[in-house]
This record gives structure tokens, sequence and C-alpha cells, in this order.
């Protein structure tokens, strides 16, 4: 297996962020390409995509024709990933929260890991930049929820920026995987978790986004407290 990798980033409305969060990206490794979902942007995100397609080998793009939520779009780009040669394959936000220079430090922890996260909350430190102190508190106390009631041992469940070896997307039956939102991710690292995948955690700075508009919704937030039950309960009877 060659040691390519492949940065998935969904996106719906980011045509202020796309072309130089790519440009940033493919500047960090020669190793990285990208892979753009786009869930039908009225804002021509898609358009800009494809411009840099036509001229650029290392970038792709598979367009959806509505908001079908963030975890079907890492799905999708797991599937489309493991359909082609790819050893690391990544997840990354596309309004710049998630620093590009942060990339080759997660390509560097991934050698001795199966997954290597970028922590906003390694061993209680918070580096978070520019969120309201309510958005803090909520996204804190989510971790904290997330590992009392499941035991994951890792500090930011709900982390988003992100390295998977391809085994790992392998042996998770990406079927069974039910969330759409940021619940989304806590799914994912349980599910590694209990399969004994090494795990490990990189301090990350995360920065609010400066342009578009934020994604969050109560119904995020509400599919995330029950998703922690359900993955709590599937994991008692032996379904995970």
């Amino acid at each position: 297996m060659s040691d390519r990798a492949l940065v998935i980033v969904p996106t719906y409305n980011e045509s202020s962020n796309i072309e130089r969060l790519i440009g940033e990206i493919l500047e960090k490794d020669f190793r990285l390409d990208v892979l753009v979902i786009d869930d039908g942007s009225p804002d021509g995100t898609a358009e800009i995509v494809r411009r840099i397609v036509a001229r650029n080998p290392r970038v792709n793009l598979v367009e959806r024709p509505g908001k079908l939520g963030l975890g079907t779009a890492y799905i999708a780009g797991f599937r489309w990933a493991l359909e082609r040669p790819y050893e690391f394959i990544f997840e990354m936000d596309a309004d710049f929260s998630h620093d590009p220079n942060h990339l080759p430090q997660l390509l560097k922890a991934i050698e001795d890991a199966d997954l290597a996260i970028g922590s906003r909350y390694l061993e209680g430190r918070v580096t978070v930049a520019n969120w309201p102190i309510t958005r803090l508190l909520l996204s804190y106390g989510a971790n904290v929820y997330a590992r009392a009631l499941t035991g994951l041992k890792i500090y930011d469940a709900t982390a988003g920026f992100k390295c998977f070896r391809r085994k790992v997307l392998e042996t998770i039956d990406l079927s069974q995987i039910k969330s759409t939102g940021y619940a989304f991710q806590i799914e994912m690292h349980f599910r590694a978790w209990k399969r004994g995948f090494k795990i490990v955690e990189i301090p990350i700075v995360f920065l609010d986004r400066t342009k578009g508009e934020s994604k969050m919704s109560k119904g995020i937030i509400w599919e995330s407290i029950w998703m922690v039950w359900r993955l709590r309960w599937l994991s008692i009877i032996g379904k995970i």
C-alpha cells in the first residue's frame, strides 16, 4: 500500500473559503490529495472546485443534490477513498477552524497509530479561540458527557480534524453508522476504540470561522445527546 493521503472536506456554502483552503492543503505535503463533498451549495462552491479539478489532478469533487448531513458526507468520502489506494484518510472542516498547518503533525502522529486526532481539550487544556463562552461550554460539556457515559478514552470525542489509517475504515461497518451531525465524530471514535485500534491525540488550536455561517443547530445537539446512550446500549449488548 502506498503512503498516499486524502483530505475529505464536506462543504455547504463555503465559496469564500474553499479555493484558499485547497491551495493550503496541497502545499503542506506532496502526498496529500483533496476530496470535496459538496451538498448542493447554492453559493457556487462546487463550481469553484470544478475549475480547480480541471487543472489539478490532486483535487476531486463529489456533488450531492442537497444537505444530507455531515456524517453521510464523510461516509461517502470514506467509500470513495477505499476504492482507491489511499493509506491515510483525513477529516477536515472547510471553514479554516482546522488550521492546515496541523496536517503535517497529524501525518507524523499517524506513523505510530491507527487514528490520530487533533484535540482541542487534550489533558484538560482548552485550545479554542474566538468561540463565545456558551459554545465553548457546550462543546466541552459534551465531551465530558460522552466520556462519562461510554468510557471512551479520548479527551476530544467530538473532534472533527483527524487522520485514519485505511484499515480502521475497512474494519468498521460503514453501513451501520447512523449519525448525520456532529454525533458522527463520537460514533466513529467509539467504534474505532472498541475494536482496539491505537488512538493518539495531538494538540491543535481551533479557530472559529471568520467567513461563512456555522452549521450548528438544535437538531445536531439533540442527536449528540441520544447517540451517546445508543452507543452505550449497543456496547452493553455486544453489537459494537
